[in-house]
């Protein structure tokens, strides 16, 4: 199993542009769809885990979910697999890049692939907001967790400890609404 998760997240890791969240699908397709390592619930918990964790998504995901199926042995092995591809061919472009970065053939290569990776962050993004149930009467919470990041700076790290303890606190009082109506409906 070790040799099999390291297998598929260096794949992963390999042929994969635009960074963790780009992945998103491709994990998805390996790892729930065709292998049935997670069921598509579990995904989207560790996809909201790996996402709020410090560090790289990727390697956050594939922690996760090696450590799920092989526990210690099976997290290495799967983080070592995302993230040797991208360390490798980082290694090799440092090494070249200096002396082919002002062709303008690689210039024009790289503005157009800064669209795409944008399209490849943006098609997880709706999917997810699917299996979230984001609707017309929540769709307000990621709305204004974007504004409150992107136009006021705040910091990423506030948002999902409000939305966290905002979770919670919702929870909590629906749980008790729950009990109230089941004990009003006894006597």
């Amino acid at each position: 199993m070790a040799s099999a998760l390291f297998t598929t997240f260096f794949r992963i890791g390999a042929f994969t542009l635009g960074g963790g969240y780009a992945m998103i699908p491709i994990i998805e397709s390996d790892v729930v769809d065709k292998r049935r390592w997670v069921s598509r619930e579990e995904f989207l918990d560790l996809i909201a885990v790996a996402q709020s964790c410090p560090g790289v998504f990727a390697i956050n995901i594939s922690t996760f979910i090696g450590y799920k199926l092989c526990g210690n042995k099976g997290a290495v092995t799967a983080a070592l697999g995302a993230a040797l591809p991208s360390f490798l061919i980082i290694l090799f472009i440092a090494m070249f890049f200096q002396q082919f970065q002002d062709v303008p053939w690689v210039k024009a290569c790289f503005n157009g692939i800064r669209p795409a990776v944008v399209a490849l962050i943006a098609a997880p993004t709706f999917k997810l907001a699917k299996a979230a149930n984001i609707n017309f009467a929540n769709c307000w919470i990621p709305v204004a967790s974007a504004a409150m990041i992107w136009l006021l700076g705040v910091n990423p790290v506030f948002i999902i400890i409000a939305a966290g303890a905002g979770g919670y606190i919702y929870g909590m009082i629906t749980e008790s609404e729950a009990e109230g109506r089941e004990g009003g409906g006894e006597r």
